[in-house]
């Protein structure tokens, strides 16, 4: 059976989380999350996570790569009425000083931080889902410390558009 949390519920039930992720303690924060967890995070290279045993694995690797890795929150906890899901914005700073694997990148020392949000829905009490948004180029260009994404107008874009219109023209022939 599931019951609708009241908002105070699920604003507490965050708090707890953001505690464990500042604590670095990964067995608590499972602890707050369903067995079958389903967490979809834009940044993984990998498909969503799913189940506590996966989480563990993405969160490991995430603390891995990025051991100061620090959630600032940008505005307060958006919880739905009927305490069943709710919104976090927030700022990450972190500085990559391992690899993250996957997808096997080297650390690059470089720090990052950049804006996003958590789509968080409750089940029983607990977290039954995670949807993490955010611009993965954002983290990625100032890990590399190169542009990824090319300038309007530059001619890394018009030959990104000459590549795509060839391939776009491949595509329709097949």
């Amino acid at each position: 059976m599931i019951f609708a949390m009241k908002r105070s519920q699920a604003a507490a039930t965050i708090k707890a989380v953001l505690r464990a992720w500042e604590k670095r303690e990964i067995e608590g924060l499972l602890g707050l999350m369903t067995e079958d967890i389903y967490w979809h995070d834009l940044g993984m290279w990998s498909p969503p996570a799913v189940g506590r045993g996966a989480v563990r694995a993405f969160i490991t690797s995430l603390m891995r790569a990025f051991p100061d890795f620090a959630i600032e929150l940008r505005g307060p906890i958006c919880v739905a009425e009927d305490g069943n899901s709710c919104m976090i914005p927030w700022t990450i700073s972190a500085t990559n000083k391992g690899p993250l694997d996957p997808p096997g990148l080297a650390p690059t020392g470089r720090r990052v931080r950049f804006q996003g949000m958590d789509y968080i829905q409750f089940r029983n009490g607990l977290v039954a889902r995670i949807e993490t948004r955010f611009d993965p180029i954002e983290p990625l260009e100032q890990m590399l410390g190169i542009r990824v994404r090319p300038a309007a107008g530059s001619w890394r874009e018009r030959c990104a558009v000459a590549l795509q219109r060839a391939l776009a023209t491949w595509a329709r022939r097949i």
